[in-house]
């Protein structure tokens, strides 16, 4: 349930990326918008985290904003792998990875996991 709910969670964020910046088109239907989504979470969990350790000292001297060039980055990877999504530049891929950690902040606290909160079922 919790990848299923990711998954919601990183194709609206791409939607609203999409709908915000103009040099990023993503096209197709909701199975087509759920598979880039599929793809940018597995390129987020695998790629991600190797970017960031070896990109640790300019993370650090740029007080975690070289994270939204990773980001970027990635969601420009996302669109080399994907036929439904198409970044125009490195400019709309970083505007695309702000929107996107945004909305994804936004949604995550409102769509929290119980378990996270200390609060589980019994």
């Amino acid at each position: 349930m919790k990848l299923f709910i990711r998954l919601v969670i990183n194709a609206i964020a791409l939607w609203a990326a999409a709908e915000l910046v103009d040099g990023i088109l993503l096209t197709g239907e909701i199975g087509g918008i759920l598979i880039v989504a599929l793809i940018f979470g597995l390129i987020n969990a695998v790629i991600g985290p190797i970017l960031k350790i070896l990109s640790f000292p300019f993370i650090i001297v740029s007080l975690g904003l070289f994270i939204l060039v990773i980001n970027a980055l990635l969601l420009w990877l996302t669109a080399a792998l994907s036929s439904n999504l198409s970044v125009s530049g490195f400019g709309s891929a970083f505007l695309g990875a702000i929107i996107i950690s945004l909305v994804s902040w936004l949604l995550s606290i409102f769509l929290k996991d119980d378990k996270r909160n200390g609060r589980r079922d019994k």
